[in-house]
């Protein structure tokens, strides 16, 4: 479920157009705000940042948009990856209107706890799509505990092993926010049975149609043998590259 075997970005594109426009739109937010510092970069992370005190003065939208926002590439990169990991078999089997509102749904969540149990002083502020990631996990660890038929063994091994690790980095790093991910984990579970329902397991083979520059459609049947990748590997690729992003953050070397 979560080895890519996209031939190309517009591929990727083409096949999960959810996951890909949100990731799009956290690059080009982190482009406005922090590399180009655009005035209509710093008004719109103005306008969109969490914070508990401004939702407590009518800012409703606040419940919304901090998931599109993140404190730095590192910040922005690591969601994003995350998303890229665990959205797009989601993003199949749900379909594309189920999953964004899983995934938004989740992530209000996870602000909805933030406000009802975060400090509210003015300077209080969040931002991430964290909460929404969580929800994520939410929905899988839904599938382990109540469809199993629906997550390969393979694919379980690694979200329980990645789930665990976020875990524990949310009570042990500083400047996490707890509420979000807790909430959003639980928007997400509590969430997974209302969509959940019909639903089909991942198959790459839904995805095998393969698109040339004049827009026909072709289907190489060897192509998935050729991009086989043991899956016992890839908890240990995954947890890896998680393990880099951690330390160049810590030494800000991003």
């Amino acid at each position: 479920m979560f080895i890519r075997t996209e031939r190309s970005i517009k591929e990727f594109i083409q096949f999960y157009p959810i996951v890909a426009s949100l990731v799009m739109i956290h690059i080009a937010l982190w482009l406005l705000i922090d590399l180009l510092q655009l005035q209509f970069g710093s008004f719109l992370y103005e306008w969109g940042i969490g914070s508990n005190y401004l939702v407590d003065q009518g800012q409703y939208w606040r419940l919304v948009t901090p998931l599109f926002f993140h404190s730095d590439i590192m910040h922005m990169l690591f969601n994003s990856f995350a998303l890229v990991l665990f959205g797009p078999a989601l993003e199949q089997m749900l379909g594309k209107v189920k999953f964004l509102v899983a995934y938004l749904g989740a992530g209000i969540i996870g602000n909805i706890g933030t406000y009802a149990f975060g400090a509210s002083e003015i300077w209080n502020v969040h931002l991430g799509a964290s909460g929404a990631i969580y929800g994520l996990f939410g929905i899988y660890v839904f599938m382990i505990a109540f469809r199993k038929h629906l997550i390969d063994p393979g694919s379980k091994q690694v979200v329980m092993v990645l789930f665990i690790i976020g875990l524990i980095m949310t009570f042990v790093r500083a400047n996490i926010n707890i509420h979000a991910h807790i909430f959003g984990f639980i928007g997400g579970f509590a969430i997974a049975p209302l969509i959940l329902t019909n639903v089909r397991p991942f198959s790459p083979w839904r995805n095998q149609q393969r698109y040339r520059d004049d827009d026909s459609i072709q289907f190489d049947p060897k192509r998935w043998k050729k991009r086989r990748v043991s899956k016992k590997n890839i908890i240990w690729i995954v947890v890896g590259i998680l393990v880099l992003l951690g330390i160049l953050g810590r030494f800000n070397i991003l």
